[in-house]
């Protein structure tokens, strides 16, 4: 049975494909009902509107409560100005938005050839990402962070360096983590767009410490090192390396920072090495990977940063290989050890997105630029334009056999291409990091001063 080639057929096709999508979603996976969202809400409108602390706001009934750096909540101040609904609808409407920037760059300028039978089967497998609908059902800012930083990457392969470093210098001021892409600039080279970004980020948070003096020094000097405000370590959501640690017992910091030093010596060798080859899309997948796996704390829903690698893989023509491990993080496996990660098949099962992301950081390809693509080093008024072509996964759907090789073209086709530059709810889980698991007493705050203000606050 060959793929339908017939307009009809095809929307015959993904019809019937979004609707096993709309079943999954509806039955599969534990909706969020916007819980981090309703931390941003309820922390910005508790300090604009009735005088409130923004590290001190916690969800009513739970420990959960800000935890980004003072910029974040500062950033979200329009949130303070509208209602609930108009922000869940704002927030939706950016994630759609990011996503969309971030397709288009790890897509090149051939995104138009894939047709809207290519990109309908993509939104099919997006769909089904666990870090992508994670991070929409929560409200996350991670979609945004990732277009912001893929954006500047798409500025210096591009020869645009002029503003190349903002996305990042935002992103770091935004969320701690994006900071290492500050680390590829400088293993790259490229001075002045290092210089940009760490002015930007810099610039950022002294303007929180302008608007918001008590909270920033209060953020720097205790809640950065305090961990706990943001989760257990050892929850199974948390898929980096220290995660992987604290659930063998180790949460002592010596090991913890031998490994992020050995992680960060492999990144660098990588990176560079990509760099020296003009493979800009595989440095920034490498960067993104060794992130999440040196950051303290990633949960499920961070791991959006992973979606260039699967670009990477397709482009080099691995396809089936970024099948596989896409699909292995469409099911939600690491819940399975929810209530029990000991022994062996804990200590595999529990730590599977772990793995995936420390193999990619291993073994991704690099050195796949396409032509005359200039290496990042190279100064930017010198970097010439290079030539695409388009991505297999989703050129290829026509001519591959079955409904089932199109359903995995689309779940492996999200980043497909070389490329220039770069519904239904079940009963909400109160748990902002739980998957189709109940959820777990986390505590997140060591502060004992919580806000009792609820999160649809009356009006100002």
């Amino acid at each position: 049975m060959r793929a339908p080639t017939t307009d009809r057929g095809r929307l015959l096709l993904v019809l019937a494909l979004a609707a096993v999508v709309t079943v999954f979603t509806a039955t599969v996976p534990l909706l969020r009902d916007w819980f981090d969202l309703r931390v941003y809400y309820g922390t910005v409108h508790t300090w604009l509107h009735h005088g409130g602390r923004i590290y001190d706001y916690h969800v009513p009934g739970t420990t959960y409560g800000f935890t980004y750096p003072p910029f974040a909540a500062v950033s979200m101040a329009p949130m303070g100005y509208l209602g609930l609904g108009a922000a869940i609808a704002a927030a939706l409407v950016l994630n759609l938005t990011a996503l969309a920037v971030v397709l288009r760059i790890l897509a090149g300028p051939g995104w138009r050839r894939y047709g809207w039978f290519g990109w309908a089967l993509v939104a099919c497998g997006l769909a089904l990402f666990e870090p992508l609908r994670d991070t929409f059902s929560f409200g996350q800012v991670n979609l945004l962070l990732l277009a912001l930083v893929l954006g500047d990457g798409w500025l210096l392969s591009n020869g645009r360096g002029r503003w190349a470093g903002v996305g990042i210098g935002l992103a770091a001021a935004v969320k701690l983590t994006p900071a290492v892409f500050i680390g590829l600039l400088l293993l790259a080279r490229r001075w002045k767009a290092a210089a940009v970004a760490t002015a930007v980020a810099l610039a950022a948070t002294g303007l929180a410490a302008l608007v918001v003096p008590g909270a920033s020094k209060f953020y720097w000097t205790q809640a950065m090192w305090d961990t706990t405000r943001v989760g257990r370590l050892d929850y199974v959501s948390n898929q980096s390396l220290q995660g992987v640690l604290a659930r063998l017992g180790e949460t002592g910091r010596p090991l913890w920072a031998t490994v992020v030093v050995l992680v960060l010596c492999v990144w660098a060798v990588r990176a560079r090495r990509a760099v020296g080859a003009g493979d800009w899309i595989a440095a920034f997948a490498l960067t993104g990977l060794t992130a999440c796996l040196i950051s303290p704390i990633t949960w499920v829903h961070h791991l959006v940063w992973l979606l260039p690698s699967f670009a990477v893989l397709i482009r080099a023509g691995h396809a089936r290989i970024a099948g596989a491990l896409y699909a292995v993080m469409c099911t939600s496996v690491v819940w399975l050890w929810f209530d029990d990660s000991s022994g062996i098949d804990g200590f595999l099962g529990s730590n599977t997105y772990t793995w995936i992301t420390l193999g990619l950081l291993l073994w991704l390809p690099t050195g796949h630029a396409l032509g005359n693509r200039a290496p990042l080093n190279r100064n930017a008024s010198t970097t010439a334009p290079a030539p695409s072509t388009a991505a297999a996964t989703i050129a290829a759907v026509s001519a591959q056999p079955g409904p089932s090789s199109a359903t995995a073209a689309a779940a492996t086709g999200t980043a497909a291409g070389p490329g220039r530059g770069l519904g239904l709810a079940r009963n909400a889980s109160s748990d902002p990091t739980g998957s189709t698991r109940p959820a777990a007493a986390k505590p997140q705050s060591s502060n004992s001063r919580a806000s009792s203000y609820t999160v649809k606050p009356p009006p100002a």
